[in-house]
């Protein structure tokens, strides 16, 4: 067992030096012996970031393929054994995974009590994840995700959740994939609160939708919007007060619509759950003056905020999503347990 590595993984990193392992486009993935200071990890099945999945597969299809499936593993394959691990090179996002602990290095900072054979989820992103992988075995082109075996390397930075007993792992695998988003809702919303939800029918989106209507209130409001009217009624169902049907990118509907349904007043809080582009305007335009954007979504650009904000005279406090927040693991798996409706909605969706 190698000896002296450094908490944050930089040791794994080939390329360029002196990076992290986040921004680094090369790792070394090689599990033929781990660092001291390493969790090993037999990897079940990866949860690819919605934005990454869903840009990858567009490129495919652009690209002339038509056995996406097929197309997608082959991909997979061939970035990790070219870069070390499942980064997407376009959007700089990954997503996460879940496999059995493998081996546990002595000096592994250990956050929660785990041995040999638990299964858990990395609670880090892939693009910084040493990732091995010997075989695809499925991809599941509904559901973001891809059945593989292969070996991944969880630094001693790094945070887990043993996944829990009494819930099927796929659905597990879902919820945790975005579990900062909930988290963070409920560190933002404040009762009373009028909060829009770009994309609150998707997996974030319907979460999010919960747990703001549970802190803003009765006094509050929940504005959901969606592009299909299918969605409306799991909109309905999961927190949001009214539906906007709108594009995520159509800044003047949403802006025009917005102003109506809250008298002109606009939001407290815009939450950006989507996975497309050029959604920034759109949110910030939904929201009041020195209200609060919080943008998600791995298709955000800062640039397009922070520029876009400025051209049209917005004063708001914009928060780039950080996946992770203290307990945001445990915030998201009670989310579900509390509201059966919601734990019957991501059953359908994502158990096999």
């Amino acid at each position: 067992m190698k000896t002296g590595g450094c908490r944050y993984g930089t040791h794994r990193v080939i390329e360029p030096q002196g990076v992290l392992p986040q921004p680094a486009r090369i790792l070394n993935n090689d599990m033929s012996e781990i660092w001291d200071n390493e969790l090993l990890i037999d990897v079940i099945r990866l949860n690819v970031d919605s934005a990454s999945f869903h840009q990858i597969k567009n490129k495919l299809i652009a690209q002339g393929h038509t056995d996406i499936e097929k197309a997608f593993g082959e991909h997979a394959l061939e970035l990790t054994n070219r870069t070390g691990k499942h980064k997407n090179e376009d959007t700089g996002s990954g997503g996460m995974l879940i496999g059995r602990v493998a081996a546990i290095g002595p000096n592994f900072e250990m956050k929660d009590k785990i041995q040999v054979g638990d299964k858990i989820a990395t609670l880090v992103s892939l693009s910084l994840t040493p990732l091995k992988i010997s075989k695809i075995k499925k991809v599941l082109l509904d559901k973001d995700q891809v059945e593989i075996e292969g070996k991944a390397i969880l630094f001693s930075s790094g945070i887990y959740a043993k996944l829990p007993d009494d819930m099927d792992e796929n659905l597990a695998l879902s919820v945790l994939d975005v579990a900062g988003a909930p988290a963070q809702v409920e560190r933002l919303v404040k009762p009373g609160d009028t909060v829009v939800i770009l994309g609150a029918n998707g997996k974030s989106g319907v979460l999010c939708n919960k747990v703001a209507k549970e802190r803003a209130g009765i006094a509050g409001k929940v504005i959901g919007i969606v592009r299909n009217p299918n969605y409306i009624p799991t909109c309905k169902a999961t927190g949001c007060d009214e539906v906007i049907l709108a594009q995520a990118t159509d800044a003047i509907t949403i802006q025009r619509e917005v102003s109506r349904l809250t008298d002109g007043k606009m939001a407290d809080v815009v939450i950006n759950v989507v996975n497309i582009e050029d959604t920034e305007l759109p949110s910030i335009m939904a929201a009041r003056d020195r209200g609060l954007v919080y943008f998600f979504s791995m298709a955000t650009s800062f640039t397009k905020a922070a520029l876009g904000a400025e051209g049209i005279g917005a004063d708001v406090d914009m928060i780039l999503g950080n996946g992770y927040a203290r307990n945001h693991a445990a915030v998201s798996i009670d989310v579900l347990r509390r509201n059966p409706d919601l734990m019957q909605l991501f059953q359908e969706r994502y158990i096999d």
